[in-house]
């Protein structure tokens, strides 16, 4: 089916319909939110806009910009129902009631164009029962597209088709939601609770009932049950707080009454403690207090804990559990859940972990193949929609399928039959590698098939072990994308950059210069692009008196971005997650930046009083003062010398790389990519575009520097700041740095300046900083808490 969608109805502007239309709208679609009428009143958008206000102050934000929703019209199901005929997609997210929905499917259809992909964000109601009645031309371009909460920020889609669906619009849907929306696509069946809820609410419920049967505490459990086994920080009891009691036990719920066949109700069945927890309305985050409840104590924000038997929340202990800590020693997850097993006859918290993972591993077997064909899609669905490292099968592979299974049926845990099956076959797991494909073991097919690929994800893992990592060290590495283009990886913690990065950023250059080369990507597969420099390196240095060495290494990291500015080929980044001082820096001198959606941009180094010396203040002036100067060169300076000032001396950091685009980090020829996952392949692309008859920027005076007036102005500005509070002394000192790197230093006329000049001023300025105890202070206090320090 050739389809393209540009403009998306959604139908309801509850907390999900609106979220869903925010996101449409972060990706850049034309969108129409549209709600009932309310039966009195004259504004007929009333509910419409409600739902929408709510929307634009949900935190986490929905939108990744406010602009986004300038892109979102509101309407009503009276009157601008009609607006469904130039919809290329139509997704419905009313109330959760069947005829309600069946009613409004019936309106669509008689309005909607031929080729509209018509879609439910139902989470439990059957699809082809809302699709009853509908025509066969409906029914065929009918399916399910189920978001997690929140939609911007969890990757999974759930693409529910039903018999009738044509298999041209599931894959439609599911290229659309990955390339365009940046989400994770599974092929789930119409079943209860799809796949992600269905299998979340068997071990949510399961090991919340353990726990209260067996005497675990709140807080221990949370301690065991988070990143220690690879799942997030939520854990298990503030993850029912996150998402709010009510909603998980109600899914619970309906998932009993829905699939009575279902031979595992008793272990979903809410504990009677958590009805309790209802009836007082400790319902988590959204009533404010639920298994924790946030206090202030002392100055400070304290988490108090449930008492589940006195229901009063009383002070966190923060208990220590020995094991956690021994399994945290033993290496990666596979590593440290085989630990845990093997202690569990021994040892209380690990005997939790094997009494709840077992029997959720053991529950998705069993519900395969009945909510999905493909292991893949299974695990997916809790990797993507909750966080989990790895999915059940997965995690069942780590602990060796075979053995693990002995120990299921040992405690009288049912295995499926197909497990059994696969292991008599002699299949030792449910995924292996064969040449360079990963295979999945099929229940249907009782074969091993190629695991499904994207073929816009481009995997550096996958291209070290095919033999293309060109050059390594222990900070970062030079790989072979293909077609010409060299990748320079950074791999350390955070991806911070030290000595070893910029050593490797040399070398990148230099091959830069052999003609086999078309252009650079910077990039790597780490969750953040880089968090800066390396903090500890400095610190370490400059406690050790080697001030001059410190010199030297800006001076590098100056000389090395420069080298990336003028190249003689295109050099592209890649960013996403945090892209911090020293990481936005890379990215400031690059020719072009295709950014993850997700992408938290700013100059932070006022944090630990310091600015920014790898070209950042330099790279601001050139972009937010000389840009617009050099077009309207009569224009007054010292609105944009203030932009960029504020920038630095607060330390803004992006939400978005939307967001991003609007602070000046990133220029109109940027490129926006929701999904992370393509980043390198779009980065790729990109340098081959521009790899064609590429000329690198001249050198020159291209920066203005404003001068004295300028500067004077913005020092009365820190000056007003600290009358009113609102800044530190030192703030001031840091900030003053910044105003004379802006604007030129001691010039007392404006001028235009070359870049190097501007570069000299902040090495100076860096270099100054560094001698004073208040700086060391604050790096000191970022290093050991991770948090800025205003002294």
């Amino acid at each position: 089916m050739t389809h393209r969608i540009r403009r998306v109805v959604v139908l309801g502007a509850g907390t999900m319909g609106a979220a869903i239309a925010a996101h449409c709208a972060n990706a850049g679609l034309e969108v129409d939110l549209l709600d009932i009428a309310p039966d009195d009143g004259e504004d007929e958008n009333a509910v419409v806009r409600a739902g929408f206000d709510r929307m634009k102050k949900a935190r986490p934000a929905a939108l990744m910009s406010e602009r986004a929703a300038d892109r979102i019209s509101l309407g009503n199901f009276d009157d601008d129902l009609e607006r469904v005929a130039e919809a290329d997609w139509v997704l419905e997210a009313i109330l959760e009631r069947l005829e309600p929905k069946r009613e409004l499917m019936q309106r669509v259809e008689g309005i909607a164009k031929e080729n509209a992909i018509i879609s439910s964000n139902t989470s439990g109601i059957p699809l082809h029962e809302i699709a009853a009645g509908r025509s066969e031309k409906f029914r065929r371009r009918f399916l399910g597209t189920h978001f997690f909460n929140p939609p911007r920020y969890l990757k999974l889609l759930e693409i529910i088709p039903t018999e009738d669906t044509d298999p041209g619009v599931i894959e439609l849907v599911r290229d659309f939601g990955e390339r365009v929306l940046g989400k994770g696509g599974v092929i789930a069946k119409d079943t209860p609770n799809f796949i992600g809820n269905r299998l979340g609410s068997f071990t949510g419920m399961q090991s919340v009932t353990y726990a209260l049967e067996n005497g675990y505490g709140i807080e221990e459990v949370d301690v065991i049950t988070g990143p220690l086994i690879g799942h997030p920080r939520t854990a298990t009891f503030r993850l029912n707080d996150q998402v709010g009691l009510d909603i998980a036990v109600g899914v619970a719920e309906n998932l009993i009454e829905a699939a009575p066949e279902d031979e595992s109700l008793e272990e979903m069945k809410p504990h009677p403690r958590l009805k309790k927890m209802l009836e007082k309305n400790l319902l988590g985050n959204k009533t404010g207090a639920g298994f924790y409840k946030r206090d202030k104590r002392d100055g400070k924000t304290v988490f108090d804990v449930l008492n589940l038997e006195t229901f009063e929340h009383e002070p966190a202990q923060n208990p220590e559990i020995p094991i956690a800590r021994a399994a945290q020693e033993q290496g990666d997850l596979g590593a440290r859940l085989r630990f845990l097993i093997e202690k569990a006859d021994e040892d209380r918290h690990a005997r939790f972990i094997r009494d709840t993972l077992l029997p959720y591993m053991a529950y998705a077997a069993r519900r395969v193949p009945e909510i999905s064909d493909t292991l893949e899609d299974v695990d997916h669905a809790l990797e993507w929609g909750f966080g989990h490292q790895t999915g059940p099968f997965r995690t069942w592979n780590l602990l060796g399928v075979g053995e693990t299974a002995e120990k299921m049926e040992a405690m009288g845990i049912e295995v499926a039959p197909w497990v059994n099956d696969m292991l008599e076959a002699g299949n030792e797991g449910f995924y292996k590698r064969e040449r360079d494909r990963e295979l999945a073991y099929s229940p249907v097919h009782k074969d091993y098939e190629p695991v499904r690929e994207d073929p816009m994800v481009i995997s550096l893992d996958r291209l070290r072990d095919a033999g293309k990592e060109i050059s390594r060290n222990d900070s970062a590495s030079l790989l072979d994308l293909g077609d010409g283009v060299l990748c320079l990886e950074f791999h350390t913690k955070g991806n911070s950059i030290d000595a070893a990065i910029v050593e490797m950023g040399y070398e990148a250059l230099r091959r830069l210069e052999d003609e086999d080369w078309a252009g650079l990507v910077i990039g790597n597969g780490g969750r953040n692009f880089s968090v800066g420099a390396n903090l500890g390196e400095v610190a370490r240095a400059a406690s050790d008196g080697k001030l001059d060495e410190i010199g030297e290494r800006v001076a590098a990291l100056q000389d090395l971005l420069m080298g990336f500015r003028f190249a003689p080929k295109p050099v592209v980044a890649a960013p996403r997650g945090q892209t911090l001082g020293g990481g936005l820096e890379v990215c400031l001198h690059a020719d072009r930046v295709v950014a993850a959606g997700e992408t938290y941009m700013g100059l932070v180094e006022a944090g630990v009083g310091l600015i920014p010396a790898g070209g950042g203040t330099k790279e601001l002036a050139r972009r937010l003062v000389s840009g617009p100067l050099g077009i309207t060169p009569d224009a007054t300076p010292l609105p944009f010398v203030q932009k960029a000032f504020e920038i630095i001396a607060m330390a803004r950091t992006s939400s978005s790389a939307l967001e991003a685009q609007e602070l000046g980090f990133l220029d109109e020829d940027d490129r926006v990519v929701m999904n992370a996952d393509h980043l390198l392949s779009a980065a790729r692309r990109e340098v081959l575009d521009l790899a064609d008859g590429y000329t690198p920027p001249e050198r020159g005076k291209n920066v203005y520097a404003a001068a004295k007036t300028a500067r004077a102005a913005l020092e009365i500005q820190v000056k007003t700041l600290q009358w009113g509070g609102y800044a530190s002394e030192y703030d001031g000192v840091i900030a003053g740095h910044t105003a004379r790197i802006l604007t030129g230093g001691e010039l007392s006329l404006p001028q235009w300046v070359t870049e190097e000049y501007l570069l000299k001023l902040e090495r100076e300025a860096f270099m100054d900083l560094l001698e004073n105890e208040q700086t060391h202070e604050r790096i000191s206090h970022m290093l050991e808490t991770g948090k800025p320090l205003r002294n």
